[in-house]
């Protein structure tokens, strides 16, 4: 029985190798499905959805900021550079509201730890959002040093103005994203932003990076720019305007100084100001370059173009005689006055004086549109062309037929607008033997020849003329330079308000050129209404134009001319009677 028992209970031979088959085809199995997941793309969750599964959880692009360009002055001295920051970004999605870390970073990032609480529940269906902006690394790094799932590190850049409030108006500023918002940087934000990079990170369950894989685009840098001013003589600038509107009580001011041969503008400053680096509590009032922007009515300064239409004319020359007596003129139903009776002057006596009677009579004798070519000509209502954001070309009036009031006060500066940098312009192009050249405000390398809109000849009478505005009996004495022939023109305007021009509101102005003969630098400077006793142009204006020319001719080392002993004897001297236009 047992061995018929032993017999019964016998596994069959095929039942044995058919286990034994299944049992050496697992290992194959395994490899074929090991194989499957990580060899054979085409198979069902293959190898490469497991990857994209992994990445998608740990893989991610981060971009890479790209460094802003430089802003220089002509000498290389940076105006705007780019320093490294960090700035702190959450994930609400995976913040976790209990940690109790939370509280040390609210402490980190100066914030309220409620409030801090009361965002991250608001934005907790949001995988994004900024905590702080533009930390320094050793801050970033103690906040990060914490270990908070979901808080990040974005390194970024940070713009920092190295000459503070004497550039603000020009230069401009960025936004917290570092995007040009005003001047220089907003025009020039194109080549001055540069482009970002790209590259594949891995990250911890944290979001901190662990890993670079692999660059994906290299970030691009900014070009810099290098801008026509000379920093030196922009502090220069700065420091005697914001003396002068303090001293006088002004609303605002600006100086502008071009260089004569290439047409670059060494200095443009603004009153007020403001920094930059810290635009807390920032007025509007203060951001914009009036230099460039906001328009005045020239005044007296345009009394010279005037006299450029008559000399071109034919019709007169430096010393025609012009009778101003017995002081003033009636025409066109208004009585024009001199501040004093001056009897019998020339041409180069009414600049001298800043007469309007004189200006009034040579006025008469040519037609109005002859005068207006020629302040168009010399740059006045036309943009200057300097692609500054707000750039205003002013306004010269045109009529088809001219009221005889309209004639007259176009003469000496009234009834048309023109900014600092426009009356500059003008002024540079008479320095220019009457070649009218672009204005810039970056740096020239070549010195464009400019357009020929006056003969030469009358653009040194003129300058010739405008040197007894300086001297003595003129006008501006206190624009007189040692050692330097100066060349220049007072102005005095009333301001415009709201039911005509103010009686006793008033813009004053110099406009110069030095040395006189073979000019370098022309220098006007606008002291915006002036409240103290002083507001004419030839005591507000021109002591301004003294201290700061004279200071830029040292540092530029342009050599002395010989300078009449009458001009040397009137500096520091109070204006003669003749000193108030």
């Amino acid at each position: 029985m047992s061995r018929k028992r032993s017999k019964e209970l016998a596994i069959p031979k095929w039942r044995y190798y058919l286990v034994l088959l299944l049992l050496l085809c697992l290992p194959f199995a395994a490899v074929w499905h090991i194989a499957s997941l990580q060899v054979v793309s085409s198979a069902d969750r293959g190898y490469q959805f497991l990857q994209g599964q992994g990445d998608a959880r740990m893989v991610r692009t981060e971009s890479i900021p790209a460094y802003r360009g430089v802003i220089t002055d002509r000498r290389g001295e940076p105006l705007a550079v780019s320093t490294p920051v960090v700035s702190i970004a959450a994930d609400p999605s995976s913040l976790d509201a209990g940690d109790r870390r939370l509280a040390e970073l609210a402490g980190l990032l100066d914030l309220d730890y409620q409030h801090l609480l009361e965002r991250l529940n608001r934005y907790r269906n949001k995988e994004f959002m900024y905590l702080a902006r533009h930390l320094t690394p050793a801050e970033a790094a103690d906040v990060i040093a914490l270990g908070i799932k979901g808080i990040r590190a974005l390194p970024e850049y940070k713009r920092f103005y190295p000459a503070g409030e004497v550039t603000a108006q020009l230069v401009g500023f960025t936004n917290v994203d570092d995007q040009g918002q005003e001047g220089i940087e907003l025009a020039y934000e194109k080549a001055l932003s540069g482009k970002p990079g790209a590259k594949r990170v891995v990250k911890d369950r944290r979001g901190q990076v662990i890993k670079d894989i692999g660059l994906i685009e290299s970030e691009k840098p900014g070009t810099d720019v290098a801008l026509s001013i000379d920093l030196r003589l922009q502090y220069l600038a700065y420091r005697e305007l914001k003396d002068a509107v303090k001293r006088f009580k002004a609303e605002s001011g600006s100086v502008v100084m071009l260089d004569v041969q290439t047409g670059e503008v060494l200095a443009m400053v603004n009153q007020p100001s403001y920094n930059p680096n810290n635009r807390i509590g920032l007025s509007t009032n203060a951001l914009r370059n009036r230099a460039i922007t906001d328009l005045i009515e020239p005044g007296s300064t345009m009394k010279p173009l005037t006299m450029a239409a008559a000399l071109e004319s034919g019709k007169f020359t430096p010393h025609t005689p012009i009778e101003t007596a017995p002081g003033y003129i009636w025409a066109a139903g208004k009585t024009f006055q001199d501040h004093s009776n001056y009897g019998l002057l020339d041409l180069t006596g009414i600049l001298t004086k800043s007469s309007q009677v004189g200006t009034t009579k040579v006025a008469l004798e040519l037609e109005p549109d002859y005068i207006r070519d020629m302040f168009y000509r010399l740059g006045i209502g036309q943009p200057p062309g300097t692609g500054f954001p707000g750039e205003s070309p002013g306004y010269l009036p045109e009529r088809r037929k001219w009221r005889p009031i309209e004639h007259i006060t176009m003469a000496f500066g009234y009834g048309l607008s023109a900014t600092p940098l426009q009356v500059a312009r003008a002024y540079a192009t008479i320095a220019n033997d009457g070649r009218l050249k672009p204005v810039s405000l970056l740096r020239v390398r070549n010195a464009p020849e400019g357009e020929q809109v006056l003969d030469p000849d009358i653009a040194r009478q003129l300058r010739e003329m405008l040197i007894t505005v300086t001297q003595k009996g003129g006008t501006a004495t206190r624009a007189a330079i040692a050692g330097y022939t100066v060349a220049g023109k007072t102005g005095t305007s009333h301001k415009v308000g709201p039911n005509g021009y103010e009686p006793n509101r008033y813009v004053g102005l110099f406009a110069g050129m030095v040395p006189a003969d073979n000019p370098r630098l022309v220098t006007v400077v606008v002291i915006n209404d002036p409240r103290g006793e002083d507001y004419f142009g030839g005591l507000v204006a021109a002591p301004v134009y003294a201290r700061v020319t004279a200071d830029a001719l040292r540092l530029l080392r342009v050599p002395p001319d010989t300078a009449p002993a009458s001009q040397l004897a009137e500096q520091g001297d109070y204006p003669q009677e003749g000193d108030r236009s």
